[in-house]
């Protein structure tokens, strides 16, 4: 049948992927998530055991039939259903005859003649069903050949969102009850989900999961509505004009630009699989700059490949062009989930992503509350895992509302707030004018009105994409030559999901004063400014306090404390830089038997080498 987006076309693409890693073997479990006509999941059933998947009833019933083909034999029946049908002349004149051809409506999907065939061919199927003359992989068997016979004298232009007005010679051709095309080698296991895949990803357990997701506006359940109508044979309302049943139970988000990126996500951080295949289109809402930063935070990435397919697309006269047009096929193996890093949407001075690993290792085994003290862009409380509640807390209350606006706000909300922001403003990077218009309004409301989608969008478009105000807490980072990119994209999505299945708990104030830690299983992570380096956030130029001998003392004395009340701590800190050794850090460390962990020259934003240390007081406890 004529299918959008089938890949029968890229299936040696996918077998030589699988053979160059090694996986052409049995024993292996292999997802089709979007089996679509089943295309893919029936080649490979000479593999591994399948699993399929589609949120139309009529893909899986369709795939089902040919990955089953070779084990119908019609025993019970007891006769061939094929000749049976195609030596008789039987019609019934039912739903098909009387709302999709000329015999009962205005519609020309197909001919009196052959709607009343098509009507008798289903009602038959159904009925041997019901009478246990065919088991259920025969029974879809049948149908997937009813949708292929169908699919032969449609009048239409290959899919069913409209009919010709005018019939084509196909269309008048008598219909035969013909034969799915499948591969004649029988299958192993089968599982057939009807979901939508971000319903159920988290409870399919494979080994390789194949994505193929719509890349472009077109609603599957609008092209198709008849079949899925034909398949389900529940008679159901339908459009006045085209006939079609109600499409939004079968509407998908991955037609939907933005959406699809927030899936894209979700698909990754919750597969079981091992090893993700993902096909898709140079067309498509995700870029590949995006899909690549994706599979690479959830993937290993010097595992991660990706093959440019060049093809001839279909072009009708009112599309043609001379645009060269690209399938894009990619392959990672996943990553644990510990060792998964996700990164703050913010471009924080000090940002300890790069560290992550290292926190997790020196950690206490045993965490019931993780308190991040100097909260910043959050890229630590946000990485730790198996804990019951994350406290974020920042003297910054503006940086703190940011973040916190991640997990406030839906996800896709905020993007469009962004991008109209974007359009009403002008922005582009470098774009001076438009930048400083938007930075003028955001400065001109009250401290209480400012909306952090709008200082977010500013960080996006400002120099280096800093965080910067003046003491009166108005922005004033200038202009920037950054932009809202596939990059910070994909940072800002796997963020934002999550912040939002996280229980933390936001603060802003003085870090001394964060109650939580009395809790049993408390652990405090301290990541304060440094004595030996500046920033923007604590030069005390900003509205906020800097950081200088007096504040840091403090800090030993509030650490002491947490000592005295058999509480963890780690202290994030510079021990060396440009030349300069923290002596009192060294000699405080000392004095109170802590532990020092070094973690050797980190290279800073700037490009500057610093010599990073934890201080643990795990041995003293």
């Amino acid at each position: 049948m004529r299918y959008l987006g089938n890949k029968e076309s890229m299936l040696w693409y996918i077998e030589n992927l699988l053979q160059s890693e090694g996986l052409l073997k049995k024993g292996l479990s292999f997802f089709d998530a979007f089996c679509g006509s089943g295309s893919v999941a029936d080649y490979f059933k000479q593999y591994y055991d399948i699993i399929i998947n589609d949120n139309l009833k009529w893909s899986t019933v369709y795939a089902k039939g040919r990955i089953c083909a070779p084990d119908c034999k019609f025993e019970k029946l007891g006769f061939d259903p094929f000749e049976f049908f195609n030596n008789n002349q039987e019609v019934i004149e039912g739903f098909i005859y009387k709302n999709y051809s000329p015999g009962g409506s205005e519609r020309m999907y197909f001919t009196s003649e052959n709607a009343g065939r098509i009507d008798y061919f289903r009602q038959t199927i159904e009925k041997w069903k019901e009478y246990e003359l065919i088991n259920d992989d025969e029974y879809c068997y049948l149908l997937a050949c009813l949708i292929e016979s169908v699919s032969d004298v449609s009048n239409t232009a290959g899919v069913y969102g409209a009919f010709l007005k005018k019939w084509d010679s196909r269309a008048l051709k008598n219909i035969v009850f013909d034969k799915v095309d499948f591969r004649n080698i029988k299958h192993n296991n089968l599982t057939v989900y009807n979901a939508k895949i971000e319903e159920i990803i988290e409870n399919v357990n494979c080994d390789i999961l194949y994505l193929d997701p719509p890349y472009t506006q077109n609603q599957y359940g609008t092209q198709y509505h008849l079949l899925e109508t034909l398949i389900l044979d529940d008679n159901p309302p339908i459009s006045k004009v085209t006939g079609s049943r109600s499409t939004a139970p079968m509407r998908s988000d991955w037609s939907k630009e933005l959406k699809v990126n927030i899936l894209f996500d979700k698909i990754l951080a919750k597969t079981k699989a091992k090893y993700i295949i993902f096909s898709y289109n140079n067309d498509g809402f995700m870029s590949k700059e995006y899909i690549e930063a994706a599979l690479k935070r959830y993937g290993k990435p010097e595992t991660f490949k990706y093959q440019k397919i060049s093809y001839k697309k279909y072009q009708n006269w009112k599309s043609q062009n001379d645009e060269e047009h690209f399938e894009y096929l990619f392959f990672v193996e996943k990553r644990n989930a510990d060792d998964i890093v996700f990164e703050s949407p913010l471009n924080y001075i000090g940002s300890k992503a790069k560290l992550i690993r290292d926190i997790k290792t020196n950690m206490p085994e045993e965490v019931d509350v993780f308190v991040d003290a100097f909260g910043g862009g959050f890229n630590v409380g946000i990485n730790i895992n198996d804990c019951e509640t994350v406290v974020y807390n920042d003297l910054n209350h503006i940086v703190k509302a940011l973040i916190e606006s991640f997990r406030n706000i839906d996800t896709y909300q905020y993007l469009l707030y962004v991008k109209k922001l974007e359009s009403k403003y002008g922005l582009e990077r470098g774009n001076a004018e438009a930048y400083y218009e938007l930075r003028d309004y955001y400065n001109s409301l009250p401290i209480e009105k400012r909306d952090p989608r709008i200082l977010y969008t500013l960080i996006l478009y400002g120099y280096q994409q800093q965080i910067r105000f003046n003491s009166q807490y108005n922005f004033n980072n200038p202009v920037g030559m950054r932009w809202f990119n596939d990059k910070v994209l994909e940072k800002m999505i796997s963020f934002s999901r999550v912040i939002k299945e996280k229980n933390v708990v936001f603060m802003s104030g003085n870090y001394e004063k964060i109650s939580q830690v009395g809790k049993n299983k408390a652990f405090v992570y301290m990541d304060p400014p440094y004595t030996l380096t500046t920033g923007a956030y604590n030069d005390g130029k900003r509205g906020f306090n800097g950081w200088n001998d007096e504040l840091e003392n403090q800090l030993f004395l509030y650490a002491n404390s947490l000592t005295a009340h058999k509480i963890p701590f780690m202290l994030s800190y510079v021990v060396q830089h440009k030349g300069k050794t923290n002596k009192k850090l060294l000699k405080w460390i000392e004095e109170n038997g802590y532990n020092l962990i070094e973690l050797g020259e980190i290279i800073g934003i700037s490009g500057s080498r610093r010599k990073e240390v934890f201080v643990t007081n795990y041995d003293l406890l």
